[in-house]
């Protein structure tokens, strides 16, 4: 799934290849992925993209008085193509789920396209990026300004949920998944199970850096990359999420994985857990 980091580069390779330029065609391919009927995505066509913007992770093109608004979801993807084909996009199984066409002498835009079966990709044509019920409930931008150790220390006080559930509720702090809450938990050296509002001083401060400093690092890696890049980046990127088996590379102990019904999380026992292992539920119910 595309987070911060990934959604923060598109935005930025966006703002340099679009903004400037008027929609020709916005053209849904798969009936799911429009989420808003008023005004209708046809609105957009003849106005300018004028500013891209990131909320969380969702990217905000303002086109004329309007905003296209677009979660990329878990298999969602962003396709810039130089040269658009002349054809107009047919509906089938295909991945591709809306097509964007600029005005630009060599015919530019980009496709939307959706691996899999899940069908979670969401555009949003919209007069104000608040009227889509997922920006309205998000909760601060951990690399803005005013994102301090006292802002996060006031967000986990009266979290009595694991680190893990709570780094990746978007109502508490927008942008981060699956991948980087592994990491950042990993580079402040602390268990995913850790309940958030048990944490002292000293720990959040460590949290936030670890935090602030694992996304902010990513954004640098990803940044001025063309967008059929950044997937691979992040991958190479990731020092413990997604490494199952290897070694960690702080300490060399085997990175551990628990999973659940439709994710899993890694980490690294010597460093986050003082050498436990973590209770993977799903194998515990199999050897019930």
């Amino acid at each position: 799934m595309p987070e911060l980091p990934e959604v923060e580069a598109l935005r930025a390779f966006l703002t340099g290849s679009a903004v400037g330029h008027r929609v020709r065609r916005a053209m849904p391919v798969a009936f799911h992925v429009l989420k808003t009927y008023d005004p209708p995505l046809t609105a957009v066509e003849g106005q300018p993209v004028t500013a891209v913007s990131r909320h969380g992770k969702f990217l905000d093109l303002t086109v004329g008085e309007l905003h296209l608004v677009i979660h990329l979801a878990r298999a969602g993807w962003l396709r810039w193509q130089d040269h658009l084909p002349a054809t107009p996009p047919r509906p089938g199984k295909g991945p591709l789920a809306l097509r964007v066409a600029l005005d630009t002498p060599e015919g530019a835009g980009f496709d939307l396209t959706e691996a899999g079966t899940q069908k979670r990709l969401a555009v949003y044509c919209v007069r104000d990026p608040a009227d889509v019920p997922g920006v309205a409930r998000l909760g601060p931008d951990p690399l803005a300004p005013d994102f301090t150790p006292a802002a996060l220390a006031a967000l986990l006080r009266d979290e009595n949920r694991r680190l893990k559930g709570v780094l990746r509720d978007q109502s508490v702090l927008a942008g981060i998944g699956n991948a980087y809450s592994d990491e950042i938990l990993h580079a402040a050296r602390m268990s995913p199970y850790r309940l958030a509002a048990r944490l002292d001083e000293t720990e959040v401060a460590a949290l936030h850096a670890a935090l602030t400093g694992t996304l902010r690092t990513a954004v640098d890696r990803a940044s001025g990359l063309a967008a059929g890049r950044l997937k691979a980046e992040k991958k190479s990127g990731l020092r413990v999420h997604g490494r199952t088996g290897e070694p960690c590379p702080v300490c060399g102990d085997t990175i551990r994985e628990v999973s659940f019904s439709d994710s899993s999380l890694q980490y690294c026992a010597t460093c986050q857990t003082d050498g436990k292992s973590l209770a993977d539920r799903r194998l515990s119910r199999l050897l019930k």
